[in-house]
């Protein structure tokens, strides 16, 4: 006599076969990914410890946004000139263009959907009108949402003071017409 195999656990497919779905519905195995199961009980409890802290302070570093609405607008190191106007427009011509048009007038092709990027050549700013002020847009963004990127990391700041020179000098033109 030979001894019976050992029992296995049917697979999902030999499970659905025993128990046929009605014509039409097609039977999902009930099973979690493996790695779900083992990030869940650490999930639930950083969950639990982010949303029962009695402390006050706060649970996340200041980030970026924070540091940047407490920093102070610096004045533009870099002088205006015909090559730090034209060094602005390469600039901006390769990463602002698309949201904020050739003109600088808010009219891009590719902003986000939803969002309306500003005019940067009229009289009216937002966020500041200081070169420093605009200098502190793009390289910081525009918190909470960042519906303008923040810059810093991609461009240098002397390619963002080329930048505001650019604009600068653009506006004037635009307002001589």
């Amino acid at each position: 006599m030979t001894p019976a195999p050992p029992a296995t656990k049917p697979s999902p497919a030999a499970r659905s076969a025993a128990q046929p779905s009605p014509p039409g519905v097609r039977t999902i195995p009930r099973r979690l990914p493996a790695t779900f199961a083992r990030v869940a009980p650490g999930l639930a409890a950083f969950a639990f410890a982010l949303f029962t802290t009695a402390d006050s302070a706060p649970l996340i570093a200041a980030g970026p946004a924070q540091e940047a609405a407490a920093e102070a607008p610096p004045e533009n190191p870099v002088e205006a000139t015909e090559e730090s106007v034209r060094s602005g427009l390469r600039v901006y011509g390769r990463f602002c263009r698309s949201c904020h048009g050739i003109r600088a007038d808010g009219q891009g092709m590719t902003a986000p959907t939803g969002s309306r990027p500003a005019n940067l050549i009229d009289d009216e700013w937002t966020h500041g009108d200081t070169d420093g002020d605009i200098f502190l847009v793009i390289r910081n963004g525009v918190p909470p949402a960042y519906d303008m990127d923040a810059w810093e990391g991609r461009i240098t700041d002397e390619e963002i003071w080329h930048i505001v020179n650019f604009l600068r000098n653009m506006a004037e033109r635009m307002a001589g017409r």
